[in-house]
């Protein structure tokens, strides 16, 4: 899923000629702590992009890693869901974010792939949010 949301950030900025100090939050879907490692580097070595400042995961937002036995974060829908619908258009109506992209990651599952030894196809979409 990384790869596919890096490659989706990537274009997302490099169509609209933004950077990502232009948006208050870039949030993915469902990385968790490994997944966003590995996004930071591939941004960084494909695209020559930093987006640490302005990026969090709804993986890693769902759960306290500290506290919580839970590895890695969160993974499947339900943390982009429940964060975005709940926390983030929360703090949108409230005013404290006005920009936020929102890039929804999945993984296009196939026992039969799985079973065969072949990839896991991810999958990434960007949903500009305003408000202002």
């Amino acid at each position: 899923m990384a790869p596919a949301a890096a490659r989706t950030i990537n274009d997302f900025l490099a169509d609209t000629q933004t950077s990502a100090e232009d948006y208050d939050l870039i949030l993915t879907g469902d990385l968790g702590y490994t997944g966003t490692e590995l996004l930071y580097e591939l941004l960084e070595i494909e695209y020559h992009r930093n987006i640490e400042s302005v990026h969090n995961d709804c993986g890693l937002m769902i759960f306290d890693l500290k506290k919580q036995d839970v590895n890695s974060g969160g993974s499947g829908c339900g943390c982009s869901a429940s964060v975005l619908c709940s926390h983030i258009l929360k703090r949108m109506r409230k005013g404290d974010l006005h920009k936020v992209l929102f890039v929804a990651t999945g993984a296009l599952m196939s026992p039969t792939s799985t079973k065969q030894g072949q990839p896991i196809p991810g999958i990434a979409h960007a949903v500009l949010l305003e408000h202002r």
